[in-house]
């Protein structure tokens, strides 16, 4: 009886189907696991013949975006949001955060344990991602192309 009711209801009003695409994440570092887990769920689901390698990429992209958002993109007791979309050609990843300063590219350095992550965004996602301005903030998100 209940399958019937909803069969009826306009689209506005149906429930979505499979993984929602947003996650709301406290701005921690621990927050990179949730991150990981969410998008290997939606991307499994929302594109069914994604390889191993595709899976990985996507998982990969996420975990740097988040770890960039929650270092560099928040204060104590900040939020950030993981926003997914995906179809049979491409996943994107947007990760918003309240803090308007623009991500920039450091140099290579052996030197350094850190400041990799947009080198690493690039060679993942080479000329497909990107930061806009949003009321709140900033997104920074990226297109993990399919093969």
């Amino acid at each position: 009886m209940i399958e019937l009711q909803r069969a009826g209801l306009p689209a506005c009003c149906t429930p979505p189907v499979g993984p929602p695409p947003i996650l709301l994440l406290p701005g921690e570092p621990q927050s990179a696991k949730a991150a990981r887990e969410f998008v290997r769920e939606f991307v499994t689901y929302h594109v069914p013949g994604a390889s191993e390698d595709y899976l990985d990429t996507a998982v990969l992209v996420t975990c740097e975006l988040v770890t960039n958002s929650i270092r560099y993109g928040t204060e104590p007791e900040d939020s950030v949001r993981v926003v997914l979309d995906a179809d049979d050609s491409r996943t994107r990843i947007e990760v918003h955060d309240p803090v308007r300063r623009q991500p920039r590219p450091r140099p290579e350095s052996e030197h350094r344990d850190r400041g990799r992550g947009l080198i690493i965004l690039n060679a993942l996602c080479p000329g497909s991602w990107g930061v806009d301005d949003i009321p709140m903030g900033k997104s920074v998100w990226a297109e993990v192309k399919g093969s």
